[in-house]
């Protein structure tokens, strides 16, 4: 029986089995030097001073919100096509979003949609969240480059582990060197580049705003004797440390992530090459077969500023051409085997922020919307998979392959 292909999967191997069981084994299932080790291996990977892991990438955004003090009263650009996340981490704080448009072909906000959302915002813009979707980055170095020096730049990159981006001395630096940004934000959740279950991490340069996530990420809880207010509490009579105490000054969460889930992915973490390598062979053979499908179906464009990491094999589809809509699409290829996914609804429609900023018209995200599709794309996928996926489409849509 032919096997489901779903639009995206993990890929777990023994040896990444055997770190998690190694890890159960051990004195510490959580807050043990198992993330210490992880995130400095990340750091490493990205080429970033500091990295600081957490539960997920929705956790992620919301610790870098938190970092550089989004607030009540502030207003931060979010580009509408993109997950929830990225606009739900700025109310978790309190601060208001203000739904940027993208380029219809590629999904990606530019500094032209950044600057017309900041003229539609009520008062000024502290942050622009720019969004890298599918595997490749939004333009970070023109986004920055158009905006005040006192504007932060928050990447989300669950998107785009294993990627890389020019930057403003024009080299391509690894996505997550935080060369023209703040902080950037990853998932590590089963269908991204590696898996950690679920998992994010945080990036950055700047080690107040590293110290400080790490903090908000545990309660708020400081344990640093050279931070503390209360010498009473915290000393004892002879002047050393009480060993029990801490301090917090201001209210955190519990976003931290276990030794356990950190084990996996550092393990995970050393494949990344070769899972990308695989993720990029795929992609080129997609778009060899797809040739033939155009211009009724064509894959999302490349961007010259941007190398790929594959995270999404997206096409964009003719669907008044095809006679057939996708969800009826979607279902015929589900019938035959064959797993897909929609990325994203624009987050401007949907009902909470309709009903707080009121009807917006976005024609970029709505007609990259309108037409996209997530095929299966995954390292274990056999190249014959791909001609199977392609077929199968081509079979739906009328045309030959």
């Amino acid at each position: 029986m032919t096997a489901f292909l779903p639009y995206g999967r993990q890929t777990i191997e023994d040896d990444d089995i055997a770190a998690v069981a190694a890890a159960l084994r051990d004195d510490f299932l959580t807050t043990g030097p198992g993330v210490a080790r992880f995130e400095a291996a990340f750091a490493e990977a990205v080429g970033a001073p500091h990295a600081i892991a957490c539960n997920s990438g929705t956790a992620a955004l919301h610790l870098a919100a938190m970092s550089i003090g989004l607030g009540p009263g502030d207003t931060v650009v979010v580009p509408s096509l993109t997950f929830l996340a990225t606009a739900n981490a700025v109310r978790y704080v309190g601060a208001e979003v203000v739904f940027a448009d993208v380029d219809p072909d590629t999904g990606l906000t530019g500094p032209e949609q950044v600057l017309d959302a900041a003229a539609r915002a009520n008062g000024p813009v502290k942050a622009v969240f720019p969004v890298h979707l599918n595997g490749q980055a939004a333009d970070s170095r023109a986004i920055a480059a158009a905006l005040s020096p006192e504007v932060a730049l928050v990447e989300d990159a669950c998107h785009a582990l294993g990627a890389d981006l020019q930057s403003g001395d024009m080299l391509m630096r690894p996505i997550g060197n935080c060369a023209d940004s703040a902080m950037t934000c990853f998932s590590l959740h089963p269908v991204k580049a590696v898996a950690m279950g679920e998992g994010g991490v945080v990036t950055t340069r700047d080690p107040a705003l590293a110290e400080r996530a790490m903090r908000l990420r545990n309660h708020g809880i400081d344990r640093d004797p050279a931070g503390f207010r209360n010498r009473d509490l915290g000393f004892a009579a002879d002047g050393t440390p009480n060993p029990w105490y801490y301090e917090m000054a201001e209210p955190g969460f519990n976003l931290r992530a276990p030794d356990l889930l950190c084990a996996l992915g550092l393990s995970q973490l050393g494949k990344l090459p070769r899972f990308i390598s695989r993720r990029q062979a795929l992609a080129a053979l997609y778009d060899d077969r797809l040739a033939a499908l155009m211009p009724v179906v064509k894959p999302v464009p490349r961007v010259a500023w941007s190398g790929h990491a594959r995270h999404l094999y997206a096409v964009l589809i003719d669907f008044a051409a095809v006679g057939l809509d996708r969800a009826a699409l979607m279902r015929t290829l589900r019938d035959r085997g064959i797993g897909s996914q929609v990325h994203y609804m624009p987050v401007h429609l949907q009902p909470y922020y309709a009903d707080r900023y009121g009807s917006l018209a976005l024609p970029g995200a709505e007609a990259y919307y309108a037409r996209c599709l997530s095929l299966p794309l995954f390292p274990t996928m056999a190249d014959g998979d791909v001609d199977r996926v392609v077929e199968a489409l081509a079979d739906v849509v009328g045309l030959q392959a």
